[in-house]
Parts: structure tokens; C-alpha cells; sequence
């Protein structure tokens, strides 16, 4: 079966199982706001089941949006660089990586994150050049626009993130009139759904759209229709910086035929948008003509995305690799992988902890050997780290990472838990190391992973384990930081277990080759007794940072966690928001907004301080709202009172504005 309508049949058989309940009933319960999505403008007959909203995109207005401000992104999309590939064999300029990712339910998936770490906490972002946020069926909705936090955890990568327009087969649902309002025209010859589409993007801050026209029964005009929409879509689109990827479904006679090429049937539709996801059903020889004929339109072969189906069998995927990443000439096309939160999804329930999880990403992404720098060449399963080359968005002063995933079990502040609470956010992400986990040594060679049992801050650290032998030099960051005459590094980290001795790796230029050490120079860093922040002046250093690790040295048994990573020239702390206000209320819900902060600000952090004095963590985000749910007084407590933060890049934090909530 194709996989695009298994997920249909999955996403509608959900959907019908749910009782029926009218939406603004559903609405009026929850305060809880949810990523958005809508049907092209008419709706199903009968209702809606329990907890999914109806809409016409045609009828969407932002002003009339209520969640809006907590669906926005606010995180630009930086820019980013390759720096010498870790490896002989990944390539830059070749192909690139498309992800298809399901991160939730069509409905009912929150704006801001849950009390769970169990979630798709993708991090290997250096890899990927195009996220789609994937989702939508015939009970739900269509159109789908992306939650602010996975938005702006790609931004925060350099990763454009696409909305999905799915109009699914007539056996899962599928109708053809959703098609015919999709490419509806006004009575200028416009289509006024291109014109919404562009402005949902823009409102919500993400970069464009995946356009995928599985319904049949179509005819030519049709087609025609579809693909002056597409022509009008991208138009509208590439003038506010965005997108439009066409899925290789409808044909220009207006027909659903899955070519898994670039031919006559679908070129006119891949001329009309920015790139192609090409169908499964594709062959070595299809691809490679499909390849010399994008070339023979002007266009790059890399603008296509050969699909590969990681849904159902992860890294154990049986593909024909050589035909479409060749490791002996240039690569034929780029990679389109359709569900890669296999990683988390294939998981027993009762194994789907952060560790568990990420664990088997950094297999997925990287290879069995985790190590990209050392990639396995039996490893049947080709991994993105083999081909691709990694980028990274390091590149100006001040920085800092502590190594944030955006899940954990606990949050924490300067080593002290604020809460216990199981959470999840993407928007709180930090950049992460590109590189998961190059670990250069002569000796013995550590694991190093992410960690959940403590964090410096947030909800995790990285820790380096094992026994060793000789030195070990784990690379951190590419990246392009200009060193001026007071730049520093600061570290915090702490000895959980052995002697070890401690170095920060510092190197001014590229490695020579690919696959390279960095010229590292390497510069002693202090210990102490428990978490311990070492500074690390880069005096007779000159230039520019082209990359950071650490260096450890030791006998036998160590366990080492590092907690946080700064550059910077002279510290600074963010002017704090102002109007913090309650602006609608409903028990123990809340939904706060408040003004921004002026300058740059990394996100807000939102705390409860208790009778006792102590402050409980309740969330961070990067927008200038955030909806807080199941508050309940304390004894004796007469209101709840709430502090409000901005972080900036360095985790500095400015005094907190307050409101209180009566109970």
C-alpha cells in the first residue's frame, strides 16, 4: 500500500473511532490552545467527533485567530554553513535530506507542549534541509499548519519548515470537492486559497507548503486548475520567502497517478514549484533520468526528493542506496524520508524514555557505529550522517548551549530541580551539537549521549562514560565565532565518577581534509567539587572559532557531565517584559500574554512562587503567550502568584514581572 494512504487510513480510522460531539461544545471546555488545521473551504456533512474543530481556510482571518499568538513562531530562520564533512564520504552540495514528520495528531495537538517526555524530540537538525509537518485526514482536516516550537527549534538549525495540504484518496475519505475548493478561482481568475495559504504562513511564521493531491477523479481542466494554483501559490510564496513542494501524486491530466519520476505526466507541476518529493515506486533507472532531465529544464536533480519509507522499518529499511547517493560518483538525487520518528515510534511504551529515544536516533542518523567521523561500511542501512554533510548556525557571539533536547523528566536551574514534572517543548531546544558524537582517541573510545538523571539547566547534560586509556577529545560545535580581544569560553561541568582532567579544544581553522582532526589547540579548564563554571579566556587566539570540543584525560573508570557552553565577549542580561496579564481563565487554566521584552530575548520562563518562598517551574516559550493548565491552590494560599522571565542567549534572566490569579 502506498505509505501517504496508510497514514490516511491510520489518521481517518482514529478519527472515526472518536464519539461525536458538536465543535463548539468541543471548544468551549478547554482553554488549551492547538496547533491549527482546516478544510479548503466546505465542510464534511454530520459533526465533528470529540475534540476536533471544523474550519474553512477560506473563512480564516488572523485577527479573528485567538490561538494564534500561541501558534506563531518567533525565531528567525538563521543561516547556516558546511564545514569540512566529518567523513570521506558525505558530500556537500549534493543531495539533501527532506523530512516527512508526524509529531502529534491532526487534533488536539498543543501549541506549546505537554507533561510528557515521551516525544519525537528530533535533534539532528545538520542534516536536514527541508522539515514537512506532516499529518491530516478526512474526519480532522486537510491543511495543517506547524506548532510554534517545532518551528522554532528548526529555525534555531537553519531548517525551513513546511505546512501539509493533503487531500487524501476517495477510500480513506478523500473528496473531490476539496479539490475543487482548494483550486477554486474569484471572479478576477485568482485562487484566493493560494492568497490564504501564503498568509497563514506568514502569520504563523513558518516557510511554505507541501501540496499533495491524492484524491482521484479528476479530468484535465482539473489539472489545469491544480496547476495554475501551484503556479499562483509559489508566485505568492516566493514573495514572502517561502515554499512550495509538489508530492508526485496528480498528474496534469488531472488524474492521481503515482509516477516515482520526473516525467511528462508530472514535469509541468515540478516546473510550477520550488522541488518534487518523488513517489516509492521509484527505480534506479527512473531516478537517474529523472535526475537528467531536471538538469535539462534548468533545474537542479537535487530539487527532487526520492522517497524512502522509514514508517515501518527504520534502519532496517531494505533500499537500493547506490541509486540515489552512489558513494563512487555524484549523487543522483536528494532523500525524502517519510516518517523517521519511527525512532521513537517503534519503541514499547514502557522504553520510550528520552535516553531510549535518542538512542536510537543517533543510530538512525548516524549509523551503527555512532560516530559520524567513523562511519561503518557493512552497516547495511546507509545513514544520513554516510552522505550528507552536516551545517551548523554557530556563527556570531554571544552563544550558548546547555544541551536543552527540549524533553526531559525534570527541569532544572543551576543543578536544582524547580520542577518534577515530565514535560516536553522543542521551542526551548538548544542548537545542538551537529556532530552526535564524534569522539576522537587513540585509546578506548567512551559513550557519550544526552542524559536525563540531572542538567545544569533545562532538562539535560551530556555525559561522557567509560573506561580510557588514552586521551579523548570529543568534538562539540562547528563553528564560525569571531575572537575578540576579551572573548571567552565558559564551561560548566562536574566529575560524577574517576580523575579526570579537563581541556577545552579550540581550533582556528579547518581541518585540512575531510574526515580531519581539527587543529585544535588545547587549553586547561579548572575542576571542582560538584557542578563547577570554569572560564576560559582565548588570550593569543585570533581569527575565528572554526570549532569546540573538550579534551579528557584519565585512567580507567570516568563518568563526566558538562552542563553548559558559552562565547561570549562581555556578559549581558535582557530587559525584562512588562503587562503581564491574565487574559481568559477557567479553574486552574490560565492563558497568559504579556509585551515583549525589548532586545534580543532566547525565551520566556514562567514560574509560580510558592508560599514557602521557593519558585516552581511551570514552562518557557518563545512567544509572548503561553497557556498554563491544572493550577490548584496551596493550603491556605488565597491567590496564585506568577513570575515571568526573559532568558537571554546566555541564560542570564531578567527581573520578573508578576500577576496573581484569585482562587
Amino acid at each position: 500500500m502506498n505509505p501517504t494512504r496508510r497514514t490516511v487510513l491510520l489518521a481517518a480510522t482514529a478519527a472515526a473511532l472518536l464519539p461525536t460531539l458538536p465543535a463548539k461544545a468541543a471548544a468551549a471546555t478547554t482553554l488549551q490552545p492547538y496547533a491549527t488545521y482546516w478544510y479548503p473551504d466546505s465542510l464534511p456533512s454530520g459533526s465533528p467527533g470529540a475534540g476536533i474543530t471544523w474550519r474553512s481556510l477560506k473563512a480564516w482571518r488572523a485577527a479573528d485567530d485567538a490561538d494564534l499568538v500561541f501558534n506563531a513562531s518567533s525565531v528567525p530562520l538563521a543561516a547556516r554553513f558546511t564545514p569540512t564533512p566529518a567523513n570521506t564520504t558525505a558530500r556537500a552540495g549534493q543531495a539533501r535530506i527532506q523530512s516527512l514528520v508526524s509529531f502529534g495528531p491532526t487534533s488536539g495537538n498543543p501549541s506549546q507542549g505537554s507533561a510528557t517526555s515521551d516525544y519525537y524530540a528530533f535533534g539532528h537538525w545538520a542534516y536536514v534541509d527541508e522539515l514537512v509537518f506532516w499529518g491530516g485526514s478526512s474526519g480532522e482536516g486537510l491543511i495543517l499548519a506547524p506548532n510554534a516550537p517545532i518551528v522554532d527549534a528548526a529555525h534555531r538549525h537553519g531548517v525551513p519548515v513546511l505546512g501539509n495540504v493533503f487531500l487524501p484518496p476517495v477510500a480513506y475519505g478523500g473528496q473531490l470537492q476539496w479539490t475543487r475548493d482548494l483550486v477554486q478561482r474569484d471572479a478576477a481568475g485568482r485562487y484566493p486559497l493560494a492568497a490564504q495559504l501564503v498568509a497563514v504562513a506568514a502569520a504563523h511564521g513558518f516557510d511554505g507548503w507541501f501540496v499533495n493531491a491524492e484524491t482521484g477523479g479528476g479530468d484535465a481542466a482539473l489539472g489545469a486548475d491544480m496547476l495554475g494554483f501551484v503556479r499562483e501559490l509559489k508566485s505568492l510564496a516566493a514573495a514572502r520567502g517561502q515554499r512550495v513542494t509538489w508530492y508526485d501524486s496528480m498528474t496534469v491530466n488531472g488524474t492521481v497517478s503515482w509516477q516515482g519520476a520526473l516525467n511528462s505526466r508530472n514535469q509541468a507541476f515540478f516546473e510550477a514549484a520550488d522541488d518534487m518529493f518523488v513517489d516509492f515506486r521509484w527505480t534506479a533507472a527512473g531516478l537517474a533520468s529523472s535526475g537528467t532531465l531536471a538538469q535539462r529544464l534548468g533545474r537542479s536533480r537535487y530539487e527532487l526528493w526520492a522517497g524512502v519509507d522509514v514508517e515501518a522499518g527504520g534502519w532496517n529499511t531494505s533500499e537500493n542506496w547506490d541509486a540515489i547517493v552512489p558513494a563512487d560518483k555524484a549523487h543522483t538525487t536528494s532523500i525524502g524520508l517519510y516518517r523517521p520518528e519511527w525512532t521513537r515510534n517503534h519503541l514499547p511504551p514502557d522504553q520510550r524514555s528520552p535516553e531510549d529515544f535518542h538512542a536510537a536516533d543517533d543510530r538512525f542518523w548516524t549509523g551503527r557505529s555512532l560516530d559520524p567521523s567513523r562511519p561503518d561500511g557493512a552497516d547495511a542501512w546507509r545513514a544520513p550522517a554516510v552522505s550528507v554533510a552536516d551545517r551548523s548556525t554557530v556563527t556570531s557571539v554571544p552563544f550558548a548551549s546547555v544541551f536543552n533536547t527540549g524533553h526531559g523528566l525534570r527541569w532544572y536551574e543551576e543543578g536544582v530541580v524547580t520542577s518534577d514534572a515530565a514535560w516536553n517543548h522543542l521551542g526551548l531546544q538548544d542548537r545542538l551539537p551537529s556532530r552526535q558524537w564524534v569522539v576522537r582517541t587513540e585509546g578506548s573510545r567512551p559513550a557519550v549521549s544526552f542524559d536525563f538523571a540531572d542538567a545544569w539547566r533545562g532538562g539535560s547534560s551530556v555525559v561522557v562514560s567509560g573506561s580510557v586509556d588514552e586521551p579523548v577529545t570529543v568534538d562539540l560545535y562547528a563553528a564560525r565565532l569571531p575572537i575578540g580581544d576579551g572573548t571567552v569560553v565558559e564551561l560548566t561541568h562536574r566529575t560524577d565518577a574517576g580523575a579526570v582532567g579537563v581541556e577545552l579544544a579550540v581550533a582556528t581553522a579547518e581541518p585540512g581534509a575531510p574526515g580531519a582532526t581539527p587543529p585544535y589547540v588545547h587549553l586547561p579548564v579548572t575542576t571542582g567539587e560538584g557542578w563547577h563554571t570554569s572560564t576560559v579566556r582565548l588570550t593569543g587566539l585570533s581569527g575565528t572559532v572554526h570549532a569546540l570540543g573538550v579534551r579528557l584525560t584519565g585512567s580507567g573508570p570516568l563518568t563526566w557531565r558538562l552542563g553548559s557552553l558559552a562565547v561570549y565577549d562581555t556578559p549581558g542580561t535582557p530587559a525584562a517584559p512588562s503587562g503581564l496579564r491574565v487574559t481568559a481563565a477557567s479553574g486552574g487554566d490560565l492563558r497568559l500574554a504579556w509585551n515583549p521584552a525589548p532586545g534580543a530575548v532566547r525565551h520566556y520562563t514562567l514560574h509560580r512562587l510558592l508560599p514557602d518562598g521557593s519558585r516552581r517551574f511551570l514552562g518557557g516559550t518563545c512567544q509572548r503567550a503561553y497557556f498554563v493548565g491544572d493550577l490548584r491552590p496551596e493550603q491556605g494560599e488565597l491567590q496564585a502568584r506568577l513570575e515571568l522571565r526573559a532568558v537571554g542567549e546566555l541564560y542570564t534572566s531578567s527581573d520578573p514581572v508578576t500577576v496573581t490569579h484569585p482562587w
